[in-house]
C-alpha cells in the first residue's frame, strides 16, 4: 500500500488520454515512471509485444472508452468482474486493469533485469478477455471517504496499541518519505479527475502507510503468535477499506459518467 499500484498509474493517465487531456508522451511517461519499460502483450492484430503508445491507441480503436481499476486480494475480488481465468492472474499480480465498453483487460507482470547494483524494472501487460458487468465491492467515492474516516481512526488505535509511534528510525523515515511525496507536485491523479477522488486516494495512501508500519514495525506488545495473529485480524478490515478507497478514486471517472448516462 505504501506505492502506487501500476495499475492505477496507466488508468488515471490512460482515462487523461483517452479524454484528451494529455498527450500520448505525457501518458506514457507518466504511466512508466521509475520502471525502464512497459510494454503490451496480447492486444487483437498484433503478434508481440507493443509499446504503450501504439497499444493505448490501438485500445481506443477497439473501442475502449475508459480504464477501471482491481486490486483483488486472496477472498476479496476488488474491482474483478470475471470470467475465473482472468480473475486467478489478476489476483496472482494483485491488481488489474479493466477496460470499459470493450471486453479486454490488462495483467502486469513484473520482471527485473541487469547486474547487481545497475538492476531495473521491466513490466508486461497481458491482454486478456474479460466478461463485461458490474465490478465487484467498489463503494462510490462518498463511501469511500466515509469508510475511509472511521478506518483511519481505527489504524491509529492499532499503532497506539502497538506502540508503533516509538518503534524507531525505520517508522520514521517511512512517514518522512510519505510526507516528502505528498510535498512534490501534489499530481496525485492525472488530468479529468475530480478533486474528490484526489482527496480520498490521498486518505487511501495514508491509511494504507499506517498499516505497513503496523505489520512491519509494530513491536509493542505483539511478540507472540496469538498477538500477532490478533493484529492481523485488527488490520485486515483497516487495508480492505483502503484498497477500496483506492479502486473508487481510480475508477471514478467511470462513476461520473455512468451517472450521467442514468
Amino acid at each position: 500500500m505504501l506505492s502506487e499500484p501500476r495499475s492505477g498509474r496507466l488508468a488515471a493517465w490512460g482515462n487523461a488520454l483517452l479524454a484528451g487531456l494529455v498527450s500520448p508522451d505525457d501518458a506514457v511517461l507518466a504511466i512508466v515512471g521509475e520502471d525502464a519499460v512497459h510494454r503490451v502483450e496480447g492486444l487483437p492484430g498484433e503478434t508481440g509485444p507493443v509499446g504503450l503508445t501504439l497499444a493505448l491507441g490501438r485500445l481506443r480503436a477497439l473501442g475502449v472508452s475508459a480504464l477501471r481499476v482491481a486490486l483483488p486480494a486472496p477472498g476479496h475480488p476488488l474491482g474483478l468482474s470475471g470470467p475465473p481465468e482472468f480473475n486467478a492472474r489478476a489476483l496472482q499480480a494483485e491488481e488489474a486493469v479493466i477496460c470499459h465498453d470493450a471486453p479486454f483487460g490488462l495483467v502486469p507482470e513484473v520482471a527485473e533485469a541487469g547486474p547487481e547494483g545497475d538492476v531495473h524494472v521491466e513490466v508486461v501487460w497481458h491482454v486478456l478477455p474479460v466478461r463485461q458487468g458490474p465490478p465487484a465491492d467498489v463503494p462510490s467515492l462518498g463511501e469511500a471517504e466515509r469508510e475511509l474516516a472511521q478506518a483511519l481512526r481505527e489504524a491509529t488505535e492499532v499503532l497506539s496499541k502497538l506502540d508503533v509511534a516509538g518503534s524507531g528510525p525505520v517508522a520514521e523515515a517511512a512517514i518522512d518519505a510519505y510526507r516528502a511525496r505528498a510535498e512534490r507536485g501534489r499530481e496525485v491523479l492525472a488530468p479529468g479527475y475530480p478533486p474528490r477522488a484526489v482527496r480520498v486516494l490521498e486518505l487511501a495512501q495514508r491509511v494504507g502507510l499506517l498499516v505497513s508500519l503496523a505489520y512491519d514495525h509494530g513491536h509493542g506488545g505483539a511478540v507472540s503468535a496469538s498477538e500477532m495473529a490478533a493484529r492481523g485480524a485488527a488490520l485486515r478490515p483497516v487495508e480492505r477499506t483502503a484498497r477500496r478507497a483506492q479502486v473508487a478514486a481510480y475508477n471514478s471517472v467511470v462513476e461520473e459518467r455512468e451517472k450521467k448516462l442514468r
